[in-house]
């Protein structure tokens, strides 16, 4: 039942003792035998609430008895989500052991590409005909949840094809010899093999709580709900949370060492090369650092503001071309504002840093210099924060990965050349 799911499966009610939980995340060894000393129900919900890659281990080395008691009281489409983290062959020996008509349901699912529509509808819906009675809908009705033991939403066609939906209540304060015809309800559709951002940007534009998944012949094969949706939400948020520090979605904190490694290293080693070309212009400039050596202390805090501001541009521009609210075709509108809020911010900024250095260092050329180094690197950041990302995003890339190492290279580089270059003149 999806309205039980949406309790179950939202807010874990794990009451373990901590020391028992760290068990099951860090040590691998006491891990099994942790799990297996919970009750059912407590298994479920830290099933639920550990990361992908603990959830699999679990899974992958519990007996199948085991096994097959958890997915007889969850969700078929759960169930299903768990089944495709283990081994093909110990899926089949769970599968086998499991009642025939649960058996069935999974081997439905487990069919569909887990990437698309399929992959997030459950079986959970009976289907009758607008000309149908309340009264037979009900025998229906209660049939199908005697059945799973969940009631099932009730999917009514029109010569075989979707019309709408009757909401449940209806079942209740209708008369058992009236059509259902006149309690029909409109119901979005998708196709099977849509990817998940088309189902998405469905129940963003069409606000409903379920969705038909249709297969090619457009027959209804099964239901997405909306409490699915959040739980995708959730996903491509912290896959937007680990892009923007270039971590690889898959990493958990319970992963090892060496594992975390192999995630990071690449990103890192591009970060140092960037490092390297801002320490390059700022060796072009060591002449005037050996004159000035007062330039050094306020260096990192041009490069700072800039990288700060254009990150607070890159969120915001990442956020929407989620939300296809900007693309080049329209970045004008969204550069200018951005460039207005710099040019505000690299003011205030500007003068509260040429105040700071006023009265620290009595120095009236360097505060200028770096007051109008300020406004200069946030506009700098407003600029690439904006239009970096919408570029990547046209050649096909992921703008919240790919967009942050240019523009962090821009705030510093231009930032510095900025800084050193107008000492160098004002100075000099």
């Amino acid at each position: 039942m999806k309205f039980v799911k949406k309790i179950t499966r939202k807010i874990p009610t794990l009451t373990m003792n901590p020391f028992s939980l760290g068990d099951v995340l860090f040590r691998k060894d006491k891990r099994i035998e942790t799990f297996l000393a919970l009750d059912q129900d407590k298994r479920v919900d830290l099933l639920r609430s550990v990361t992908t890659g603990v959830k699999k281990d679990i899974l992958k080395r519990i007996p199948e008895s085991d096994f097959v008691s958890i997915l007889q009281t969850i969700d078929p489409d759960e169930a299903t989500d768990m089944l495709q983290l283990v081994s093909k062959m110990k899926r089949e020996k769970v599968l086998n052991d499991l009642s025939a008509e649960l058996k069935d349901s999974l081997s439905i699912l487990l069919a569909f590409d887990p990437e698309t529509a399929a992959g997030l509808m459950t079986l959970d819906y009976i289907q009758v005909d607008e000309s149908e009675t309340i009264e037979g809908v009900a025998e229906k009705f209660k049939h199908h949840e005697k059945k799973t033991g969940r009631p099932p939403v009730i999917i009514v066609l029109e010569n075989n094809k979707l019309n709408g939906f009757l909401p449940g209540h209806v079942l209740g304060i209708a008369r058992r010899t009236e059509k259902i015809n006149s309690y029909i309800k409109h119901m979005q559709s998708i196709s099977y093999a849509a990817k998940h951002k088309d189902v998405l940007n469905l129940f963003q534009s069409h606000p409903h709580t379920k969705v038909a998944v249709l297969n090619d012949s457009d027959e209804v094969v099964g239901i997405i709900y909306s409490d699915d949706m959040l739980q995708l939400i959730e996903k491509e948020q912290g896959s937007s949370l680990y892009n923007f520090a270039g971590i690889k979605q898959e990493e958990s904190v319970t992963d090892t060492a060496k594992n975390k490694v192999r995630n990071r290293y690449r990103w890192l080693i591009i970060n140092l090369g960037t490092a390297f070309l801002a320490a390059f212009t700022v060796s072009l400039f060591s002449n005037t650092l050996d004159k000035y050596v007062l330039l050094a202390i306020y260096m990192p805090i041009v490069a700072g503001m800039g990288g700060n501001a254009a990150t607070q541009t890159l969120a915001v521009q990442v956020r929407g071309i989620s939300l296809r609210q900007i693309d080049l075709s329209n970045a004008w509108m969204s550069l200018r504002n951005e460039l207005g809020a710099g040019l505000v911010n690299g003011v205030i900024n500007g003068i509260i840093v040429f105040s700071v250095v006023m009265v620290v260092n009595h120095d009236f050329k360097i505060a200028m210099v770096l007051g109008l180094a300020m406004i200069i690197n946030l506009l700098v950041a407003s600029t690439f924060g904006t239009l970096v990302p919408l570029i990547m995003k046209r050649l096909g890339k992921d703008p919240a990965t790919s967009a942050t190492i240019f523009i962090t290279t821009a705030t510093d580089i231009l930032g510095f050349l900025a800084f050193l270059g107008l000492a160098t003149i004002v100075l000099g």
